[in-house]
């Protein structure tokens, strides 16, 4: 079974393989009334150009088929609850899943608490404990921006979370209940200061999606919901049929730091510092732990199940006109400040974070063909 991550989604919502071809003559635009409006004519189309290329980053989502962690244990004098495992939903999920990883560690009765990582995981579980009243510091080998969250897509739409064979009712569950809870949050936050903003996101093919497909967001148990099929001609995506999505855009480069402002401002401390294994937790002095440390964890505590899942961004000078994202063949566009990003790769196991020119080709021609050919459609 395929991981629930955004080529899932894309089969489950819009259906079947994607093309991104050029189409043989121009489109004629008909664009009936939707719910919420009209679709849009035509949409301003990203420049991909090998010259207009900013930087190519790699990270890993740190994934675990069976889902994320979050449980309390004990070791030795200290009280651990673990909250990592998130694959590609890191960011989506994180003010749900911190706080869950919170209420488990509440009844321990401490006032004092350290959080281990400074990933987005970290900082928003620091944020929780610190909105209770609590002391918090953070440990951590890697600044924010250093991390595995600094590279995040961020769009927010938790995928490549876990295995659809190996999700449980009670995983289910958990997943269902931090994604809706870091819904409501994200939205609390949306503004300039967070970089977060809602934006339209196109799902393309150029085959009709499957019967039922719109309603199966249900499969992923979040809030998220799927517009109305457009066919070729009553869409801006020459030879597309596209479905029309509402969400959330969370800009790593603002975001992190405004959370770490945060912190800094109610008094949390933040210390740079690498944990060889879990014997070494033991010299803290804070009574309970919160272990953020993502794909860390598979040393610090020796977790088998989790495994790296490469990712390849490809990045190109932004554009303030473009106002959109598409997703579609397993590559995503998402505009932001910092730049246009390109994705995307899905490479399980893989370590190394040296980024592949293939992939790096692969992604740039894919979205230059879809872009050059809605700026043919406008040209006429």
């Amino acid at each position: 079974m395929q991981p629930t991550d955004r080529r899932a989604v894309i089969r489950t919502l819009v259906g079947g393989a994607i093309g991104l071809a050029l189409p043989g003559c121009r489109s004629v635009l008909r664009l009936p009334p939707d719910a919420d409006g009209e679709y849009p004519v035509s949409l301003p189309p990203v420049w991909v150009r090998p010259e207009r290329i900013i930087r190519t980053v790699v990270g890993h989502r740190p994934y675990r088929p069976s889902g994320y962690v979050v449980r309390v244990e004990r070791m030795g004098d200290k009280t651990i609850v673990h909250n990592y495992g998130h694959g590609g939903g890191g960011v989506s999920l994180s003010w749900g899943s911190a706080w869950q990883a919170a209420q488990l560690a509440k009844p321990t009765g401490a006032r004092r608490f350290a959080v281990l990582g400074a990933g987005v995981m970290g900082l928003s579980t620091a944020r929780l404990l610190q909105e209770d009243g609590h002391e918090v510091t953070i440990y951590t080998k890697d600044l924010p921006l250093d991390t595995t969250s600094a590279v995040a897509g961020a769009q927010w739409s938790p995928t490549t979370v876990a295995d659809r064979s190996r999700v449980t009712p009670a995983f289910a569950a958990q997943f269902s209940e931090a994604a809706h809870y870091a819904y409501r949050r994200f939205q609390r936050l949306a503004g300039e200061r967070y970089g977060i903003r809602w934006m339209p996101n196109y799902f393309l093919s150029q085959r009709p999606p499957s019967t039922g497909g719109a309603s199966d967001t249900s499969v992923l148990a979040t809030p998220l919901r799927m517009g109305p099929t457009r066919a070729p001609g009553e869409n801006p995506f020459p030879g597309m049929y596209a479905q029309r999505m509402f969400t959330m855009m969370i800009e790593p480069s603002r975001y992190l730091p405004a959370l770490l402002e945060d912190f800094h401002r109610d008094g949390g401390r933040l210390v740079l510092r690498e944990f060889a294994d879990a014997s070494a937790l033991q010299s803290l002095d804070e009574p309970v732990l919160i272990n953020c440390t993502g794909l860390g964890a598979r040393r610090l505590v020796n977790d088998p199940e989790l495994m790296p899942i490469k990712g390849q961004l490809v990045f190109v000078v932004p554009q303030a006109e473009v106002q959109y994202a598409t997703l579609g063949n397993d590559l995503y566009m998402f505009p932001r400040r910092d730049g246009i990003l390109l994705g995307g790769t899905f490479e399980r196991g893989v370590e190394s974070s040296d980024p592949d020119p293939a992939q790096t080709e692969r992604i740039l021609s894919g979205h230059r063909q879809l872009f050059d050919a809605m700026a043919h459609v406008a040209k006429g």
